[in-house]
């Protein structure tokens, strides 16, 4: 890991008007790493709609995964379904954790997410993230600063010391007007939950609306001192 980043060192973005860095970061990811090595990890939120328009106009066949608890809102696989009808070249993978919801169930206990979240947030997603980039150089993730003080230090570029690879950041300056002004501008298909106060949208046992000036991660694992999932936490 240390290797490559002294490989690709510390490059200079421009800050544009538009993406505010965004898209030529971007584009120097795919530049620089092989299809093979590179994949966007895509949650299916607002910010990951504007990730995916901006990263099919660099790499219209380009890999995304997503994470597939089997937990998700039926809202959320609406949308994916939606990205793939507007961009049908895109790769799309679906990555199930190696435990189904019975068979997790039979080893730890019914409902694991309501005694043990960060159990079932490891073996559901962090796990089968693991598993995808164990063959890749980079992920990229679409963490914004002003979502949570964790956040507010994010680089373009980081290291990953759980995933021991380069994870890519490039909406690093977004705010959350401009995920919406960019969804809107340009019409793009999103999660219908985002009507309804859910800002940050999950697994549906851990995940509630939020009032409207709330935290937008306060929804998130609410009555428990958690606010990640753990795939970006050391």
């Amino acid at each position: 890991m240390d290797d490559l980043l002294k490989q690709y060192g510390s490059p200079h973005f421009t800050i544009d008007e538009e993406t505010k860095g965004a898209k030529e970061v971007v584009k120097w990811a795919y530049r620089n790493f092989p299809e093979e090595r590179i994949v966007y990890a895509s949650s299916f939120g607002a910010e990951a709609i504007v990730l995916i328009d901006i990263i099919q106009q660099v790499k219209s066949d380009a890999h995304i995964v997503f994470l597939d608890t089997d937990l998700h809102f039926p809202e959320t696989y609406e949308v994916i379904e939606a990205i793939e009808r507007r961009f049908p070249s895109l790769f799309i993978e679906k990555k199930k954790p190696q435990l189904t919801l019975d068979e997790q169930s039979a080893q730890y206990g019914t409902a694991l997410w309501k005694r043990e979240p960060n159990q079932c947030c490891h073996i559901r997603k962090v796990i089968p993230l693991q598993e995808v980039l164990s063959t890749k150089d980079a992920w990229i993730s679409g963490l914004r600063r002003e979502q949570s003080p964790t956040r507010a230090n994010t680089e373009f570029l980081n290291r990953d010391e759980k995933f021991k690879n380069i994870k890519i950041c490039p909406l690093i300056h977004w705010t959350w007007e401009d995920v919406w002004s960019y969804i809107r501008k340009h019409h793009l298909p999103y999660n219908k939950l985002h009507d309804h106060h859910y800002p940050s949208i999950g697994c549906f046992p851990c995940t509630v609306a939020v009032t409207k000036d709330g935290n937008p991660r306060a929804g998130r694992w609410s009555g428990w001192r958690k606010t990640e999932c753990g795939l970006h936490s050391s």
